[in-house]
């Protein structure tokens, strides 16, 4: 054999050689990283090769499958009443993905999570039966919240404050998730991408917005907490209007024959002066208030119910007047529903906050339990007596001062309103909150709730919490203690 052919054939050997080491590392090491990837078509064909589990709302499916024709995807996704829980399940689809619970648990859902597989299919790898998603959803209050908000753009959320289950979850706008659910669904795709009203956005956990004067209930928590007034009937230090410090501004209140000079934190949180807790946020400092929001749960970047909500913040680096003016939810403070009703349920619960969570358990195919959710998770967020305090408080809100749209006959009810000014100048419509709770008498039903109405088509000067979002909730506490 001539020197030429010998360096051919060892190159050709060596070649050989990489293209079987090649294979052996794709088959031994990348095999599983292949299967899963999102790009392969065969994961998606195995994916709706089969029914798939369901999430389940008291006891019935809110989700189920559907045989498709004419595609390698035998089954596609399907949802009932037109999206109601569309804001709880999130989508489904051959197409676009899966978001909210859909997401976090695809793999129970579709029966490829190994927990549901025995040893035997463990080895074979053969696909297991699908699992469901039991969720903590009262469907009573969820009706209420949408039947309530309407038309509106808005959010709802609804908390058991003893055991932290959410109750209802409602974004508005929202969308029925069956229409694009299949591989032939663009035009409707496209349709809510295109919406500037944004339904794929779950508004109550994933929008944070300013809160308004609901924040004072933040501000009032950290003033008795931090000893700057000893009850809540003290009379404060608070000149009205409010000159915001370093400044010539002044921070006025919506009404002018309000009683908000020197007012106590109770009647200052049952007319909303703004005066008061823009001077107790002055006097605190910014610090000892983002140290209380922080409590309740503000700039946490991990808040999993178990989808994950957007963090709701308390800015830093601000002067005395941008503090004086986050005291009443304003400059640079924003929240979600979700941790409106936090700030509610704490304050209901004896100064306690429930962990909130939506999903109670994850079964096998079975009914047998993979993953358990246990109620009650609390931590102390304010002591007893000042919880009690801000409860008596804001038990006078409603029954003699900004909120009281949402009395309930027979039912102990506290809350607070808010009007967040919204754009430049307060030149686009205000946002219209409300925060509260409702207990029926000793040792029944409980409920903290949050709304926001970000656009009802009323105008500008028309736009309040007791006149827009008090209701709602009110709608949703009396189907939640009727639970």
């Amino acid at each position: 054999m001539n020197k030429t052919i010998r360096r051919a054939s060892v190159f050709c050997l060596l070649l050989v050689l990489a293209l079987l080491g090649r294979a052996t590392w794709v088959q031994a090491y990348q095999a599983r990283a292949l299967a899963d990837d999102d790009h392969n078509r065969r994961k998606t064909i195995a994916q709706y090769a089969q029914p798939l589990g369901d999430i389940i709302v008291a006891g019935s499916p809110v989700t189920g499958s559907k045989r498709t024709e004419g595609s390698d995807l035998a089954y596609k996704r399907t949802y009932t009443q037109d999206g109601l829980y569309a804001a709880v399940t999130g989508y489904g689809s051959q197409a676009y993905g899966s978001t909210q619970l859909e997401g976090i648990y695809s793999q129970v859902l579709d029966g490829t999570d190994d927990r549901l597989k025995n040893p035997l299919d463990a080895l074979t790898g053969k696909r297991a039966a699908p699992g469901d998603v039991v969720t903590t959803i009262d469907p009573d209050v969820q009706k209420a919240a949408r039947d309530a908000l309407g038309d509106d753009k808005g959010a709802a959320v609804a908390i058991d404050p003893r055991s932290g289950q959410i109750l209802g979850m409602v974004s508005s706008p929202s969308y029925d998730p069956s229409t694009i659910s299949g591989t032939s669904d663009g035009d409707a795709w496209r349709k809510l991408l295109a919406d500037p009203d944004k339904p794929l956005v779950n508004r109550a956990m994933r929008q944070p917005l300013a809160p308004g004067s609901t924040f004072k209930l933040v501000v009032a928590s950290a003033a008795l907490e931090n000893g700057l007034y000893s009850s809540v009937d003290e009379p404060t230090k608070s000149p009205s209007p409010y000159t915001l410090p370093g400044t010539t501004t002044p921070l006025r209140n919506e009404s002018a024959s309000a009683p908000c000079e020197n007012a106590s934190l109770r009647v200052a949180l049952q007319y909303s002066c703004n005066n008061v807790f823009g001077k107790v946020a002055a006097d605190l400092g910014q610090d000892k208030v983002r140290a209380m929001a922080e409590k309740f749960g503000f700039n946490t970047e991990k808040l999993d119910v178990p989808v994950r909500a957007s963090k709701s913040v308390y800015p830093t680096g601000m002067d005395k007047a941008q503090t004086a003016l986050s005291g009443i939810g304003q400059f640079e403070v924003t929240a979600t529903p979700l941790q409106m009703a936090m700030v509610s349920a704490a304050l209901s619960h004896g100064g306690e906050l429930a962990a909130p969570h939506m999903v109670s358990k994850v079964t096998d195919g079975e009914g047998g339990t993979l993953e358990d959710f246990a109620d009650g998770d609390t931590k102390r967020i304010v002591s007893a007596s000042t919880a009690e305090q801000l409860r008596s408080a804001m038990v006078t809100v409603v029954e003699q001062g900004t909120g009281t749209n949402a009395r309930i006959s027979g039912a102990e009810v506290g809350g607070k309103t808010g009007t967040a000014e919204n754009g430049v100048g307060n030149s686009n419509t205000p946002y219209a909150w409300f925060t509260s709770y409702a207990k029926a008498g000793s040792g029944g039903q409980e409920v903290a709730v949050a709304v926001v109405v970000e656009d009802s088509g009323a105008a500008a000067s028309e736009v309040s919490g007791n006149g827009l979002a008090a209701p709602i909730a009110r709608k949703m506490m009396e189907a939640a203690l009727r639970r």
